[in-house]
């Protein structure tokens, strides 16, 4: 399994390049990808997306929420705020899912190497 963020995923639904491009097609082709709830709900904000679109988002599989993550996810927050650290609360939440799965996650946005310096977040 393999999470996906909407950066990466965007990317990929507009037909840019990029490794992380690369990565999404291939965990998609392999029925790997899968999304952190709150990607769903980032991808199906864009006010104009299109219904092949939303299909599309609608029909990736979703990592489960487990008993404790609000808790967990408020945790890591906390401890990346505390050492001054950018934490931004949909970040702390696609990372905590992503934790709680052992899942790595394909991004292209840099604000998520600090989940992965100082909580052990696995990115591709």
């Amino acid at each position: 399994m393999t999470a996906l963020d909407s950066s990466s995923t965007i990317a990929f639904l507009s037909g840019e390049r990029g490794t992380d491009v690369d990565a999404v097609e291939t965990a998609l082709a392999l029925r790997q990808g899968v999304f952190p709830p709150v990607v769903v709900t980032e991808l199906l904000t864009d006010p104009v997306v299109r219904d092949e679109i939303a299909a599309f988002i609608r029909a990736v599989p979703r990592l489960e929420i487990l008993d404790g993550y609000w808790e967990r996810a408020g945790e890591l927050r906390a401890r990346l705020l505390r050492r001054g650290l950018k934490a931004r609360l949909a970040d702390t939440l696609i990372a905590q899912s992503c934790l709680d799965h052992k899942v790595a996650l394909v991004t292209r946005d840099r604000d998520f190497r600090h989940f992965a310096r100082h909580a052990g977040l696995l990115l591709e």
